[in-house]
């Protein structure tokens, strides 16, 4: 199955997608709601004029490396060495889950950025509860998965590292996460080996496939959920797929941009790339951005 949250006379609901329709699934409540109750089945009918919102407003999003090749490009020009903890840990930071946004809602551009990248990642959202989850059954609490675009301020997350506390701004705006189109149920979609695939304006940029883990979402619910409970609705990140963000490549996004990513037996994420904003008297302006 394929779940949304769609939008329609300024009301949300949660809907499944058949093709480029949507059907709406009988539920009085958000998609966290739908999940936790186990996705009940009713009365399904189509609705014209949906417009597709992030399928769901995570209760936490919690974002891992899993992907060796993005180290590897991403620390070439810095001429660093990926630690060896990396190979052992399944180490993550927290996200804000009030910053998620949609398909073809624009992304902002925040006033303190010049660089702005993307950031291609696959997303597992939790749909059973547990805690201290055996390696073996940490699959069994997945309720399906989506795409996740991870949007970075390059230039502030520079500055922010060498502190040793992880992004902060460079992560935090209104906006700088991106979820969608759908959630796939977990029993329609072989993650073992899934290819990803990220375009700007068009041309490719980026693609990889989930056999390229080195972390397993399996590995990532077992950690995180030592001692600790995980609850339907929350997001876990599988990291940036090699070649998903212009780091790599050392290219980097203007205003006006479309980012098109792809995940086969997902579907298709599409945003465009807002105007830089900066403040001015206390008026929030456009200006001239990186690149332009």
């Amino acid at each position: 199955m394929k779940y949304v949250t769609y939008e329609i006379e300024g009301r949300s609901r949660v809907g499944m997608l058949k093709g480029e329709r949507v059907f709406d699934v009988d539920f009085d409540g958000d998609m966290v709601a739908f999940i936790e109750a186990g996705a009940p089945s009713g009365a399904v009918k189509p609705v014209e004029g949906a417009r597709l919102r992030s399928p769901l407003r995570p209760r936490t999003l919690r974002d891992f490396l899993s992907f060796e090749g993005h180290l590897l490009n991403a620390f070439k020009n810095l001429k660093r060495e990926i630690p060896a903890e990396w190979y052992e840990v399944p180490a993550y930071y927290k996200g804000l889950p009030d910053t998620v946004i949609g398909p073809d809602e624009e992304v902002p551009w925040p006033s303190y950025c010049d660089e702005l990248d993307h950031e291609l990642e696959l997303a597992a959202v939790i749909g059973r509860g547990g805690k201290d989850i055996p390696l073996g059954s940490a699959l069994d609490h997945v309720f399906g998965y989506t795409i996740w675009n991870d949007m970075s301020a390059r230039d502030t997350q520079r500055r922010e590292l060498p502190i040793g506390m992880g992004p902060g701004k460079a992560k935090d705006w209104d906006g700088s996460n991106v979820l969608g189109p759908c959630i796939v149920t977990a029993d329609e979609l072989d993650i073992a080996n899934l290819r990803l695939t990220v375009r700007v304006n068009g041309e490719l940029w980026g693609s990889d496939t989930t056999k390229h883990m080195h972390h397993s979402f399996a590995a990532m619910i077992e950690y995180a959920s030592r001692d600790l409970t995980l609850r339907p609705g929350e997001v876990f990140g599988s990291g940036t797929v090699a070649t998903g963000s212009g780091l790599e490549i050392d290219r980097w996004l203007r205003p006006g941009d479309i980012i098109e990513m792809e995940a086969e037996g997902i579907g298709l994420l599409r945003n465009t790339v807002g105007l830089r904003r900066v403040v001015r008297g206390g008026y929030s302006v456009a200006a001239p951005s990186h690149g332009t």
